[in-house]
């Protein structure tokens, strides 16, 4: 296991790792910076993942105490899905000590594409909040869709705070800013599962985890204050650049 400390690793992790806590509690998609950050400093790719979700966790608690403090959290739609997305995720951390990632990068990829197309042709989404309450058919696809995005979150990661807000919306017809309150709590599930799994079976490092998730939760808290302020003008663009941002690694990486 990758163990030794190193002043100028450290300060690579931080410096990535609180921006891309600022942009996660944004729109999501932090995991497409701090994830990469983990494996360039020398992280074997199973402690990678395990360290990211130890500091990513603690992270997630600082923007989400913000997102309910501002009335951010539907306690009626997250109370309901919480669960679904925390089982999920177990079975996705166990699932990829055994299966590599590449083989969930295809699909991820194409679903990112259509995500990002329709948000771009339907200009209006997600720019006011048309919650009436839960129906049964918003919730079982509701129960569906945390299940699904806990276990790719804790499969691989990257995306899932997207996945999340673009799925809420469009199911529950909530508006950006309470999808990207909502998300944090369902983030919240799905990391703290994974997290559990990666720590039993010896795939986190609490030497830098630790320590980083302090200086991601000040980024968390900077990038939730930054999204209840300025709202669902702001969340939208940060959302599609995050999301096209997405794309073009993972175009990178499939061809090149």
């Amino acid at each position: 296991m990758f163990q030794d400390f190193n002043v100028l690793n450290f300060l690579f992790l931080a410096f990535f790792c609180f921006l891309a806590a600022v942009i996660d509690a944004i729109s999501g998609g932090g995991g497409l910076i701090s994830l990469p950050a983990y494996f360039a400093v020398g992280f074997p790719p199973h402690v990678a993942l395990g360290t990211n979700k130890v500091s990513s966790t603690l992270s997630t608690i600082a923007s989400s105490f913000k997102f309910w403090k501002s009335k951010k959290v539907n306690v009626e739609i997250v109370s309901k899905l919480f669960i679904f997305s925390f089982v999920g995720a177990i079975l996705g951390a166990l699932t990829t000590i055994s299966i590599e990632p590449k083989y969930f990068k295809p699909i991820s990829f194409i679903t990112l594409i259509l995500v990002f197309l329709y948000t771009l042709k339907n200009k209006n989404i997600g720019e006011v909040n048309h919650y009436k309450g839960i129906t049964f058919k918003a919730l079982l696809i509701g129960k569906i869709m945390a299940f699904c995005l806990g276990f790719y979150d804790g499969f691989l990661g990257p995306g899932t705070g997207s996945f999340l807000i673009f799925c809420l919306i469009k199911i529950f017809k909530v508006d950006f800013s309470f999808a990207s309150g909502n998300t944090k709590i369902l983030n919240l599930s799905s990391n703290f599962a994974s997290l559990i799994v990666f720590t039993i079976l010896g795939k986190s490092n609490f030497l830098y985890g630790v320590p980083i998730a302090i200086i991601m939760s000040f980024g968390a808290i900077l990038g939730a204050k930054l999204a209840i302020l300025k709202g669902n003008k702001f969340i939208k663009p940060v959302f599609l650049v995050v999301t096209i941002v997405l794309i073009l690694k993972m175009s990178y990486e499939f061809f090149f």
